[in-house]
């Protein structure tokens, strides 16, 4: 990806990793994202799954930073590069030959979580069990408080 940002509308979806060495742009229209609960991008995200959302090589800009990459065969049999800030290690975008026109972006790099909306989940056969959420589990709009007397 080029960190040139010629063409790439100010005004666009912008998003980076967690320590601000990697940022990028999004210029145009930002599709719907995906879940995959594949056992490539639970490893990579360290998570029951990965949110990503595809768009066109063509508006995606890096505004700053250099990714590292790392490639391999995924479940599916394709080559993937999954693309990481080098200094913080967060997940930025998964880049492949199979889709030559497309990256996808990790919906947690957006700056403005609005952008992000589900679609779909790829990849069931591989789900966790676990993945889903108890709505009966305690909830805390923060950090869980401490306990008392501990």
């Amino acid at each position: 990806m080029e960190t040139e940002t010629a063409g790439i509308a100010a005004s666009g979806a912008t998003g980076g990793c967690l320590c601000g060495a990697v940022r990028f742009v999004v210029a145009g229209p930002i599709g719907p994202a995906a879940y995959c609960h594949c056992s490539d991008c639970r490893r990579t995200t360290g998570s029951a799954f990965n949110v990503s959302i595809g768009v066109p090589v063509t508006s995606f800009a890096l505004l700053s930073g250099t990714p590292k990459g790392f490639t391999a065969t995924a479940e599916s049999g394709n080559a993937l590069t999954r693309h990481f800030c080098p200094d913080c290690g967060a997940p930025l975008y998964t880049s492949s030959p199979h889709h030559p026109d497309r990256i996808f972006v990790k919906a947690g790099a957006f700056d403005d979580h609005a952008v992000v909306a589900p679609a779909h989940q790829s990849w069931m056969r591989s789900r966790v069990a676990w993945a889903g959420i108890d709505p009966d589990l305690p909830a805390y709009d923060r950090d869980r408080p401490a306990e008392s007397g501990a």
